[in-house]
């Protein structure tokens, strides 16, 4: 008996062969403007000019969707459950079908917002992979993504979409943009163009797509490169309102905001 599908997927067969890209959105369940973007991507790409299969899985994480939470209702954060277990909890249950998926296709892009904790500037990323020929892939999917900050980091972190695909050898990015659980149309647009852009890149669609260079592109190999749960926290508590914002250059010893008491 066959195993029953945890999350919708959509699959685009183009006219002519070609590889096989997968796009991930909704990891967690309260970042939208990664599912809205894969929604607008199914009625996006035309098959006609399409080299090859996309796979769209506009929300990986149904449980979590449901309770507009970051997590299932086991708590586990899909993002560090990969590759999961068929035999485990919900959570585990979906990385391991979302493994199986990434195990199918020939590139990978995963979607991302801040959620409800965190508003982020708009990056891509991918890992320092050891093979010279998958490193190069992933640093050309990301910077087709046009977003204005592209940030190759450790391949060394486990759990991940990334790390999966790591372990299997395809090519993957994943990107983020905005949060607080709205769904800025900004990044909607972003995200959709971004990944026809990637798709002109690999050869998979024959359209024009302006492709901009990023204000930054940083490589950094550091242990703990690209782990954003990492936080700086302030020395004391209080009210804290910032003196700059998302995307502002800041340098050692430059004030980022004050805190007061809430009186």
């Amino acid at each position: 008996m066959s195993e029953q599908s945890l999350f919708q997927t959509v699959i685009i067969e183009g006219t002519q062969p070609g590889p096989h890209l997968l796009i991930f959105g909704g990891i967690h369940g309260d970042e939208y403007e990664p599912m809205a973007a894969v929604r607008k991507l199914i009625t996006s790409i035309d098959p006609a000019k399409l080299s090859g299969k996309v796979t769209l899985v506009p929300v990986v994480n149904e449980p979590a969707y449901e309770r507009t939470s970051r997590t299932g209702p086991d708590d586990l954060d899909l993002a560090r459950t990969f590759p999961g277990s068929p035999q485990g909890s919900i959570t585990e249950q979906i990385a391991s079908q979302a493994t199986q998926l990434i195990q199918s296709a020939d590139y990978l892009i995963d979607l991302h917002t801040g959620g409800v904790i965190s508003n982020l500037a708009p990056f891509s990323g991918y890992t320092l992979h050891s093979d010279p020929e998958i490193l190069d892939l992933q640093r050309r999917m990301a910077l087709a993504l046009n977003l204005p900050v592209v940030w190759g980091t450790s391949a060394h972190l486990n759990g991940r979409s990334l790390s999966a695909a790591r372990d299997l050898g395809v090519p993957a990015i994943y990107a983020e943009w905005s949060g607080g659980s709205g769904c800025n149309q900004d990044a909607v647009t972003g995200y959709t163009s971004g990944c026809l852009s990637v798709m002109v890149e690999l050869q998979m669609l024959e359209i024009s797509i302006e492709r901009k260079s990023p204000l930054y592109h940083i490589e950094d190999d550091r242990s703990e490169s690209g782990h954003l749960q990492l936080h700086n926290n302030a020395p004391v508590s209080g009210f804290f309102e910032p003196t700059v914002k998302l995307m502002d250059l800041v340098q050692t010893g430059d004030p980022l905001g004050t805190i007061t008491s809430v009186t």
